[in-house]
């Protein structure tokens, strides 16, 4: 009979000891499941601030892309405002020439001295305006939105 005990109390050890085993694949089952669970949470929020995170940045983009236009189109204004007036300055030079050009035969006809101006040169020296040069009124946001 003790082999019987032996061999039961052994039996019911090993039954135990089944059952420990079976509670730790329970308890560590539960707590992968429970991993993998916070894992696809973590992954999901990380999602979700990437994609607000894109919505942001489209925003930004499309305004920086308004102020670029706007600045492109003002550029484009003052480049055309800028031709005319060259190609008027150019005219009335041609014009203040023809009119120096009358003087000097005048002056050489009549044999009087007159006071004939130079006409600079702007390309020569373009730091030597003609014309007394105006204050710029300008900011730096001046061409911000």
């Amino acid at each position: 009979m003790s082999s019987v005990q032996a061999t039961g109390s052994s039996g019911s050890d090993v039954a135990t000891q089944y059952e420990m085993v079976d509670d730790k694949r329970k308890r560590r089952m539960i707590s992968n499941r429970e991993s993998a669970r916070r894992s696809r949470m973590k992954k999901q929020q990380r999602l979700d601030d990437l994609l607000n995170q894109m919505v942001q940045l489209q925003k930004e983009n499309a305004e920086i892309m308004q102020r670029v236009d706007f600045t492109t189109q003002a550029y484009n204004q003052v480049e055309s405002e800028n031709n005319v007036l060259r190609a008027r300055m150019m005219e009335l030079q041609d014009r203040l020439q023809s009119l120096n050009n009358v003087l000097y035969v005048a002056e050489e006809v009549s044999g009087l001295a007159m006071d004939i101006p130079e006409i600079p040169d702007p390309l020569m020296k373009p730091w030597q305006l003609p014309c007394p040069s105006q204050p710029i009124m300008a900011s730096a946001t001046m061409f911000n939105v």
